[in-house]
């Protein structure tokens, strides 16, 4: 049963950078197409990045388009999102889940917000 944990979340100044980690137990975590998700007060939760199990292909919405970058390492069982020119919108909760999210994969999230 894989178990996601996500880490690297913190309070940042517009402008500034993160980090965000994803780990997941399990075995079968090179299988699967990934995405990271954010969900903001009130709003749902959303897709903002994704990846291949071979990282060959990746793609971003819009609105983090040339900003965020996803990346994994299937030997690590880690996934990545390195997130640039954060600004007051993208504070959010952010969490990684299969890229066809199972309910009962959803972590805690790791609580990002953009301030000055």
């Amino acid at each position: 049963q894989v178990q996601f944990v996500e880490s690297g979340g913190g309070l940042v100044q517009p402008g500034g950078s993160l980090r965000l980690s994803c780990t997941a137990s399990g075995n079968i975590f090179r299988l699967y197409a990934l995405g990271w998700y954010r969900q903001a007060p009130g709003d749902e939760r959303k897709l903002v990045a994704s990846i291949t199990p071979s990282t060959i292909t990746v793609n971003y919405v819009d609105f983090v388009q040339d900003r965020f970058v996803i990346s994994r390492d299937n030997a690590k069982n880690t996934l990545w999102l390195q997130m640039n020119n954060l600004q007051p919108e993208d504070t959010a909760v952010y969490y990684c889940n299969n890229l066809t999210p199972r309910a009962d994969l959803w972590g805690r999230g790791t609580q990002v917000t953009v301030s000055s």
